[in-house]
């Protein structure tokens, strides 16, 4: 049996109380504490003690960042839809092969090799399914 001070663990408590516990609890009890400042030291370092509630100012900073009006919300997802439209509107090979390229970031030597075939053929293939889209565009505008 080992004897601890509750005042240590619980807050609530104003006046030493000291009680005795089996060495399993008292462990637990010093696992607990350790991992509690463990996590404690963490937030410091990472600067991860703000929450919500702080009284800091990172709600109004959160605030302050720019939305837009919705009008230009609007206007956005609407060029998004038709340009997700333009690109239905290709060629299978070359929807895949543009959406591979600008959207996942796949460079065009990349997209030959993993169809095995030559660069020159994805370059030409990519501009004629830019000009398509171009096309497209320009006629739902």
């Amino acid at each position: 049996m080992k004897k601890i001070n509750l005042r240590d663990y619980y807050p609530f408590y104003t006046k030493d109380t000291v009680v005795e516990v089996p060495e399993e609890v008292a462990l637990l009890l010093r696992e607990y504490e350790l991992l509690e400042e463990a996590h404690r030291i963490r937030t410091y370092r990472h600067k991860a003690f703000y929450s919500l509630d702080y009284e800091g100012g990172i709600e109004r900073d959160l605030a302050s960042l720019d939305q837009g009006n919705p009008y230009d919300i609007l206007e956005q997802c609407y060029d998004t839809e038709l340009l997700y439209k333009g690109l239905a509107s290709l060629p299978e090979k070359q929807r895949n092969r543009i959406y591979a390229h600008y959207f996942l970031g796949m460079s065009k030597t990349a997209i030959a090799k993993a169809e095995d075939i030559n660069e020159s053929n994805v370059r030409k293939s990519i501009e004629h399914g830019l000009r398509n889209l171009e096309k497209f565009l320009q006629e739902n505008l």
